[in-house]
């Protein structure tokens, strides 16, 4: 089930996300906004599907681009979801619960943070050096192909 304020904050819900992207018909967009200087970056994903519950809602994602510069997203392709929960990650920590958010997490917790209340809200690798990855704003945009 989705979560948050629909004409605000909100998670569609991986139930959703499933279905939405079983048959690859949308990719996967990020409007991202730099906390300290206010620019703006984007990514786009050409290939974007959320596996079914069964599956832990396995991340799958590949085809990168954009001027993010980086593909910190890729970096969780093969994820399963973990929530404070459902501790699916590879870490020796629960990320979820470290950061306040479920989410497709890796080994370190690393790569991107972008649905989270915590004070930790990053996409790795945007133009400027570590102290610029730091996100004030993200949206994420589900696009018919």
């Amino acid at each position: 089930m989705g979560f948050g304020d629909p004409s605000g904050n909100y998670w569609l819900g991986n139930d959703l996300l499933y279905q939405l992207t079983a048959n690859y018909r949308y990719k996967l967009r990020f409007d991202l906004q730099q906390n300290v200087t206010g620019n703006w970056y984007y990514a786009e994903y050409s290939r974007f599907r959320v596996l079914s519950e069964a599956d832990s809602y396995t991340l799958m994602v590949s085809g990168f681009s954009g001027n993010a510069s980086h593909d910190a997203f890729g970096y969780h392709n093969g994820e399963k979801f973990s929530t404070i929960e459902r501790d699916n990650d590879r870490s020796s920590s629960n990320c979820a619960a470290r950061y306040g958010a479920g989410f497709w997490w890796r080994d370190y917790c690393g790569g991107c943070h972008v649905n989270g209340a915590s004070y930790l809200f990053y996409w790795q690798g945007l133009p400027g050096g570590t102290q610029l990855w730091r996100l004030q704003l993200s949206r994420l945009w589900l696009q018919c192909k």
